[in-house]
């Protein structure tokens, strides 16, 4: 992080020591962290300090890190990290369905804690400068990628993305008629060897579908290749 400003952590948990774990490596790291034990407590601090990303568990009392990721998602964009015991499938995909950005389960290595916070600046820092290529604009049929300005049009209307369903539709799109794995697709976006978590690739590509498709059930755009992935469909 040489030449930029200090980045800001908010650690939000009941338990006091895993804050306080946290925050010693993430200061080791070079940032900054702000802790809370629980949710209405992390609002009053998100609103009166400049938060780069969040660190909140699941289960707390008061309120809980579901209702907490509705509230920030409705003042701000910042990489929202879980990490809790829940281990379900179906809790990790209501979570990246409210609007979170990664997940990390208890009990957990502190450097990889880190390592998921790293990635997750890195993966802002492209999609806030916009990537360098030659063609800025890609369109087929009504649908738009602008890869300067990262955004996406649909019949000409700009429709909100985060940082990873703009990576996946472009990855997409840059190689229409391409099948791509779910293994292929999580190692381009997320930099990092596929573990096999079928299912929050599954979740971001219907989270795209609702934006790009007439009707999402009935895409005509980004199509399930059964047993292979997805694929981008040429117009």
């Amino acid at each position: 992080m040489e030449g930029d400003k200090i980045k800001t952590i908010l650690i939000i948990d009941d338990e006091a020591q895993i804050r306080e774990l946290l925050s010693i490596y993430l200061k080791n790291y070079g940032f900054a962290t702000y802790e809370a034990g629980n949710g209405v407590d992390a609002l009053a601090v998100f609103s009166n300090v400049q938060i780069d990303l969040v660190i909140a568990d699941i289960m707390m009392p008061m309120m809980d890190g579901y209702e907490l990721l509705k509230k920030i998602r409705h003042i701000s964009e910042v990489p929202f990290l879980f990490l809790s015991a829940k281990s379900d499938d179906m809790d990790k995909i209501i979570g990246l369905q409210l609007g979170a950005d990664d997940y990390v389960g208890k009990p957990f290595n502190p450097i990889e804690v880190v390592s998921r916070v790293q990635a997750l600046f890195r993966r802002m820092d492209v999609f806030s400068k916009g990537e360098k290529q030659n063609h800025e604009i890609i369109q087929i049929g009504d649908v738009m990628l602008d890869l300067v300005s990262c955004k996406l049009y649909k019949n000409g209307q700009q429709k909100e993305v985060t940082s990873y369903e703009f990576k996946i539709l472009s990855l997409l799109m840059k190689h229409a008629g391409r099948v791509f794995t779910k293994a292929s697709i999580y190692e381009h976006v997320w930099g990092q060897e596929y573990i096999g978590d079928e299912n929050l690739i599954m979740v971001y590509i219907s989270k795209l579908r609702e934006k790009i498709e007439d009707n999402p059930r009935k895409p005509v755009y980004l199509i399930t290749i059964r047993g292979l992935g997805y694929r981008f469909e040429k117009k």
